[in-house]
């Protein structure tokens, strides 16, 4: 039997970059899609860290905000692999932070599009595989700011909380045909961006936060890679906050 594809959007960033790794540790052919504004040697260059590693991992451009890029970015995977995708990792994101009142419409339209639209886009190329498979996986990275709101965040908490909805819903469409659609939903993760905060502001975030510590992104990888495998079967529809208690429901 020849592995099953998983495309990670935004693989090749910080929490993207870990759930690939995990998922390709675990025997799936993975394929990290990639925007990096056209940036193709950067993505190349990962690909090449990734190869140092021991790690086969393919890489496809593909802006999510717009459906026909997505649309080529899937064909282009199908045709060299030869199969369709079977686990989707909705990953890919921006901020555009800012408080509302003085928030432009670019602000909020460019996170909308880049948070939410791109489950549509990303989702409808592939739902209807894995519908004919009789298998297949989603998994959407929302945030613990789509549950509890965060300042100066309404676009990006708005466009996280929308995902929830969609994976609610679509979980019930497909689960009778062997898919699964499930969120997670990171706390702060100490990824090379986040690493970039100063350090006084980073001791405050980790005082807040009742394990004491940020995340990593190989703990997300890791629950990402468990909503994958066979034995996730019944998990539908559902969401696993990683947030050492920061917020608790």
């Amino acid at each position: 039997m020849s592995k099953r594809i998983a495309l990670v959007t935004g693989g090749t960033g910080g929490i993207g970059s870990a759930i690939c790794q995990e998922l390709a540790k675990q025997g799936y052919q993975v394929v990290a899609g990639y925007n990096n504004g056209g940036k193709h040697e950067k993505a190349q260059a990962w690909q090449a860290e990734m190869r140092e590693k021991g790690l086969d991992i393919g890489i496809a451009y593909g802006d999510v905000t717009k459906y026909d890029s997505c649309e080529r970015c899937i064909k282009e995977i199908e045709e060299v692999y030869g199969a369709s995708v079977s686990i989707l990792v909705n990953n890919a994101g921006i901020t555009r932070d800012g408080q509302f009142k003085k928030m432009s419409w670019e602000q909020w339209n460019e996170v909308l599009r880049a948070n939410l639209d791109s489950m549509f886009n990303m989702t409808r190329l592939v739902i209807n595989p894995m519908i004919e498979q009789g298998w297949g996986r989603v998994v959407n990275i929302s945030s613990i700011n789509a549950q509890k709101g965060q300042f100066g965040q309404t676009n990006y908490s708005a466009a996280k909380a929308g995902i929830h909805g969609f994976t609610k819903a679509l979980a019930q469409e497909v689960a009778r045909k062997g898919v699964t659609v499930n969120t997670v939903s990171p706390g702060y993760v100490l990824t090379p961006m986040v690493e970039k905060i100063a350090p006084e502001i980073l001791e405050k975030i980790q005082g807040d936060i009742p394990v004491g510590r940020l995340g990593t992104p190989e703990e997300i990888g890791f629950a990402v890679a468990y909503l994958c495998n066979d034995m996730a079967g019944y998990v539908t529809g559902s969401n696993i906050a990683i947030n050492g208690g920061q917020h608790m429901f």
